[in-house]
């Protein structure tokens, strides 16, 4: 039985100190610190760094204590308690079969620590060489119990002291006061016109009562102001037309004046040169 107890230890602790060096310091293809916080915040386990560097130092220390058989009960509880939290935050809700992301690994692990705080480290282990009786049902129902406790107590710590961001801004809301309480709602436009429109309908018969001049301010209030219209764009300058070309002067004519033909001077009728004689004689 001593070589079963110091392979389950061996295993186990060796297996947990990479996992806590993966977290803290990336070692063995780890993500360091930032990564784990960061991964830590989207689970919802606040502040992602301060619980990254908790869990890599359980891990780790756990593993080690495991592995040399050294404060058995106490470095079980450790390994117990991350395992807890790693199924109350992610895999519990995807059930119980890893093939699903679910929390079997997890179970088989906090199985094995607690295990190992009832039964003892074994012969070969730094608890026997100190003569350290801490073994027996009570130790491991405690390493259970602090565990299971330990990840209780973190999660309420979480809860009340880093809330979720969403959270965190409703809660940091201010009430609103009783002025804001007691202010009317703001009449929308169509409405607030009504009263413009009807003003005459009321005027007109004697029994309809008055607006009030506050209730007309409040009204005028409510109206949104008459949106600027837009400016005019400026119209594009005219394009200046271009300059029509001079026409070419006229060529002057040549005027060559022909003389006025002569006609020859109408000859006088021998007739009536005969009939003017003959007339003169007989005279």
């Amino acid at each position: 039985m001593k070589y079963g107890q110091l392979l389950l230890r061996g295993t186990v602790g060796a297996l947990f100190i990479g996992h806590g060096t993966q977290k803290l310091f990336g070692a063995f293809g780890g993500y360091g610190l930032e990564a784990t916080g960061e991964a830590f915040e989207s689970m919802g386990i606040r502040p992602g760094r301060a619980q990254a560097t908790l869990a890599g130092a359980a891990e780790a220390g756990g593993g080690l204590g495991l592995l040399l058989g050294f404060q058995t009960p106490l470095a079980a509880a450790a390994l117990i308690a991350t395992m807890t939290t790693a199924i109350e935050r992610v895999h519990f809700k995807k059930g119980p079969w890893i093939t699903n992301g679910g929390y079997e690994y997890n179970l088989v692990l906090i199985a094995a620590a607690a295990a190992l705080a009832e039964a003892g480290p074994g012969d070969f282990s730094v608890d026997h060489l100190l003569g350290s009786k801490q073994k027996g049902l009570r130790w491991g129902l405690t390493a259970v119990g602090l565990g299971v406790g330990g990840a209780a107590a973190a999660h309420v710590i979480t809860e009340t002291f880093y809330p979720a961001p969403e959270q965190a801004e409703v809660d940091a809301a201010p009430a609103p006061s009783a002025e804001l309480k007691s202010a009317p709602a703001p009449v929308p436009a169509a409405a607030a016109s009504a009263p413009a429109a009807a003003a005459p309908a009321a005027a007109a018969s004697p029994s309809a009562p008055r607006a009030s001049a506050s209730v007309k301010r409040a009204a005028a209030a409510a109206q949104p102001a008459a949106k600027p219209t837009a400016a005019a764009k400026p119209r594009a300058a005219a394009k200046p037309r271009a300059a029509a070309k001079p026409k070419p002067a006229a060529k002057p004519k040549t005027t060559t004046s022909k003389p006025a033909a002569r006609k020859p001077a109408a000859k006088a009728p021998i007739d009536a040169t005969v009939d003017a004689a003959d007339l003169i004689a007989d005279r």
